[in-house]
């Protein structure tokens, strides 16, 4: 891995600040997506307030965030469960499913490969010693790798061409029992993961054309988890209303990237109810701390904060497009809150940006893409002008 890679998903700003001998707060950090207002004043003030309660556990059932979801949405508060971020449920949906065939895109988020693999060898250690058993627990992961000449576009029909190719499982079902006691009729993909929008490229998915694919992976059997982590973004286009007309689909939210809390970890997905009380078994208790509850309610309270946020990103989208056009630099259309840009010497560019205290993710080690792909998060209008600066002093110096 080269020194200025960052997975955009682990808080690299501190290793960032160790090696350059910096304190974190004089770095600029475009690796990692955020809300470039920061966190609102009203959840600040909450927060506050309930500081002197810390000495108390907090709600293992959050009940309180969970009716507050079901009434944002019109869902059954009954179908949601939260965690630790939603990569928490990410690795709890492949610890309890542990699939065997699994469907991805590439590129795409690096977290659904790690959970899956990871749930095999959990699998691989607890209890299981017969040879052939092992032999059978090993999972298959495919990818549909997405074209640049199309835009890294996700084809629907591709999509689903690919998944019920050889498929042979009852309509509408998939298993939860573990992998030795599913029948030789399985579908041929038993779990895909479908990001939208996609990160790592912004790219989004019309509603539509994501319901088509959850319809044929409940025709299939094939258990569809959808990661809306940067919906908030483009909120009409998500499919969380949908889980409950479909007992294949699962959809993940996240609120660190719209509502910069990652540091508080905050996630939930919806899932089908006969899942959901099998997910609870396996889950981990109190991973949601009080003060990400109290975060969350308050955020989904905050009409002001999410009318800001869509002003303030359309303005920096058009600031930073104006730029990457006076530069040459070739950038992908996103709907999200960052840019995937392509660029000859982008490792080069990415190293001399460190230097000057600037983070961004340089992408060789992503599948589907390469080092010629470099990943920058929209700041705020001051540290995005410090970016094009630097950038223009590079690419034109």
């Amino acid at each position: 891995m080269n020194t200025c890679n960052s997975s955009g998903s682990d808080g690299n700003i501190y290793r960032f600040a160790e090696k350059l001998n910096l304190q974190e707060r004089k770095i600029i950090d475009f690796s990692t997506p955020s809300n470039p207002l920061g966190v609102s004043k009203k959840i600040k003030a909450e927060l506050r307030t309930h500081l002197k309660y810390l000495h108390k556990y907090p709600d293992n059932e959050v009940k309180r965030l969970r009716k507050r979801l079901a009434q944002y949405y019109g869902i059954d508060p009954e179908t949601i469960l939260c965690g630790n971020g939603s990569t928490e449920l990410i690795y709890l949906i492949s610890r309890v499913l542990r699939p065997e065939k699994v469907l991805m895109t590439a590129p795409t988020s690096p977290e659904y490969e790690r959970a899956v693999l990871i749930s095999q060898r959990l699998s691989a250690s607890v209890g299981i010693r017969n040879e052939t058993a092992v032999a059978k627990q090993s999972i298959k992961i495919d990818y549909i790798t997405l074209k640049e000449k199309e835009g890294f576009e996700i084809k629907p029909a591709e999509f689903i061409t690919v998944m019920t190719r050889d498929g042979n499982s009852a309509p509408g079902t998939f298993a939860t029992e573990s992998l030795l006691e599913r029948h030789a009729t399985s579908p041929r993909y038993d779990m895909a993961f479908l990001c939208n929008p996609n990160n790592l490229t912004g790219r989004l998915l019309g509603k539509g054309d994501v319901l088509k694919i959850a319809d044929a992976a409940k025709e299939l059997g094939c258990c569809l988890v959808v990661d809306e982590a940067f919906i908030d973004f483009c909120p009409d286009e998500s499919v969380i209303n949908d889980v409950v007309h479909n007992p294949c689909l699962i959809v993940l939210r996240s609120m660190s990237p719209f509502y910069a809390l990652s540091g508080l970890r905050l996630g939930y997905g919806v899932f089908p109810g006969r899942l959901i009380e099998n997910l609870k078994e396996y889950k981990e208790p109190w991973t949601v701390n009080s003060l990400a509850q109290r975060a969350a309610v308050t955020a989904l309270k905050d009409s002001a904060y999410r009318r800001e946020t869509f002003r303030s990103i359309l303005d920096e989208k058009r600031f930073l497009e104006k730029n990457f056009r006076k530069l040459g630099m070739e950038f992908f259309p996103s709907m999200t809150n960052f840019y995937l840009l392509k660029m000859a010497g982008a490792q080069e560019i990415c190293k001399k940006l460190y230097k000057e205290g600037i983070l961004i993710m340089e992408c060789s080690d992503s599948k589907g893409l390469g080092s010629s792909y470099l990943r920058i998060t929209i700041r705020s209008h001051r540290e995005n002008a410090v970016l094009i600066k630097e950038l223009t002093k590079i690419l034109q110096g």
